[in-house]
């Protein structure tokens, strides 16, 4: 298949009063394109980079990528990894009116393009499932060509996709809007929310309201991540009071949340930082890293040297289970839900590490429940940071665990 170009102006982005008329234009593009004729109109160059990708990738116009969408557990796991669920009120409550009445579907999609989340009528909803645009598919571009999510995703901009603007001719009968979400803290993609429906529908006003709406979600996840900080802030005030040096308390990405006699800066470029130990830190030099609630304690190494960190894990007083973390710097504690009690009690009886089909067999009696457990995992592993690795999952070797 070889795409043709012509000399003739792009059509206009905007649909206008007609857009049966202008869909006819894009098809009569559409069909040129995909025969190799030449084209009538030069489709818009957003529309044109997609085609020439998604023909790189090979997908097929007629039926697009394979039916591959997850399972149950392994959508849940995604969900709960992608960091779009704490603002997904957000973006519901944002574009209800677009979807109020009853032709178009809202869809939160991952970082991979993968359908998290979607909402809409029973009647658009079934339109829907016979594209198998569902919870868990792959909306990507290389799987399923030129939409709003795939495209948005590779663009990094949003994206207005028109009926015969689609790749796949099955999709051409509609219309999406979708618009990219960015993580504030490192500015890397989490995923694409995008409101689609029959092309007719069409509306030139619907891309600036889904992003605004992306935009007022990223909002969120800033003032999130500012109360995270604030959180780490409370956790480290004490153990900074009583440190003997520089330090300063970091989350994961490195933003500062506290620090005592360091120069004052927002961000600190950390190395790679897996478990605790000794690093060199760009413009600290050498510092012993600990681990933290929600982040880490960089010690400059003039006047500490790394130790041991010892985690005890105990019985609360009023039931349930506690963890204590004490380092050279000071000590602080958790109480674990009952699920992760019961993966730390494993981890510290099995000092070699575990795998997630072991941690499966302990926690639900059976080896195949390991999407469940690698989610439990990440959100364990979140809170304590470098204290618990994974490859098999285990302690870090600089972690004394007692119980």
């Amino acid at each position: 298949m070889v795409m043709a170009r012509s000399g003739a102006l792009e059509p206009a982005v905007n649909v206008g009063d007609d857009p049966r008329q202008f869909a006819q234009v894009l098809s009569a593009v559409y069909d040129a394109a995909m025969s190799g004729a030449r084209m009538p109109a030069r489709p818009r160059a957003v529309i044109s980079d997609s085609w020439h990708r998604v023909q790189g990738a090979g997908v097929n116009p007629d039926t697009g990528g394979p039916d591959s969408a997850l399972d149950r557990d392994e959508l849940e796991s995604r969900r709960q990894s992608s960091g779009l669920s704490t603002i997904l009120p957000d973006l519901t409550s944002g574009l209800d009116a677009v979807i109020d009445g009853g032709h178009n579907i809202l869809v939160v999609a991952d970082a991979q393009g993968r359908v998290l989340w979607r909402s809409g009528s029973p009647r658009v909803l079934m339109k829907a499932d016979r594209l198998g645009f569902v919870e868990g598919a792959d909306w990507a571009e290389n799987n399923v060509g030129t939409n709003a999510i795939g495209t948005a995703l590779m663009s990094g901009r949003p994206v207005q996709v028109f009926s015969a603007e689609h790749f796949v001719r099955s999709h051409h009968a509609w219309t999406c809007t979708g618009s990219p979400i960015r993580d504030p803290r490192s500015g890397e993609m989490l995923g694409v929310v995008d409101v689609s429906g029959p092309a007719a529908t069409i509306h030139p006003t619907t891309l600036a309201l889904v992003d605004a709406v992306a935009r007022l979600a990223e909002s969120q996840l800033r003032e999130h991540h500012h109360r995270s900080l604030d959180t780490l802030r409370a956790v480290a005030a004490p153990i900074l009071a009583r440190s003997p040096g520089p330090a300063l308390a970091v989350d994961p990405h490195g933003w500062v949340a506290a620090l005592d006699t360091v120069s004052p800066r927002s961000r600190l470029l950390l190395p790679q930082v897996d478990s605790p130990g000794r690093y060199w830190v760009n413009t600290l030099g050498e510092c012993d890293i600990e681990a933290l609630p929600g982040g880490w304690l960089v010690r400059v190494t003039e006047t500490a040297a790394a130790g041991t960190t010892v985690v005890e894990l105990s019985a609360a007083p009023n039931g349930g289970s506690i963890v204590t973390v004490e380092s050279g710097s000071g000590k602080w504690t958790h109480r674990p839900s009952p699920r992760h009690a019961q993966i730390l009690a494993y981890l510290a009886a099995h000092p070699e590490g575990a795998s997630a089909a072991q941690l499966s067999m302990h926690l639900f009696g059976v080896p195949d429940r390991t999407v469940t457990v690698r989610a439990e995992m990440s959100r364990l592993r979140k809170h304590f940071g470098g204290l618990i690795v994974a490859g098999p999952y285990r302690f870090a070797d600089a972690v004394d665990v007692r119980s």
